[in-house]
């Protein structure tokens, strides 16, 4: 594990997560989470009566989708997969 990460609490879906992650990653990760959530209040208004875990499935469809659009590197897309890998682990042990 690297030596130079740092704490952080991300908040998604209103559930709080305990990361760590390098300082240069801080506000990509920042500005990614609050893009999540902005999303997930446009599908659960555009989408009434599913359950979080279906808005946060439909979110994560619309990021890669909205990624691949992109010319991504393959390093790029590499490295944003693994977080978003990252992020669902998180969400998946805090939903057991």
């Amino acid at each position: 594990m690297e030596q130079n990460l740092i704490p952080a609490n991300i908040n998604i879906a209103d559930r709080i997560y305990r990361v760590q992650m390098s300082p240069e990653d801080e506000q990509t990760v920042r500005q990614s989470v609050k893009i999540i959530n902005e999303k997930i209040v446009e599908f659960k208004t555009k989408i009434p009566g599913k359950d979080m875990q279906d808005y946060i499935s439909m979110v994560l469809v619309w990021f890669v989708t909205e990624s691949s659009k992109k010319n991504v590197s393959l390093a790029d897309e590499n490295h944003l997969l693994g977080k978003l890998r990252q992020i669902e682990a998180l969400i998946d042990g805090e939903l057991k």
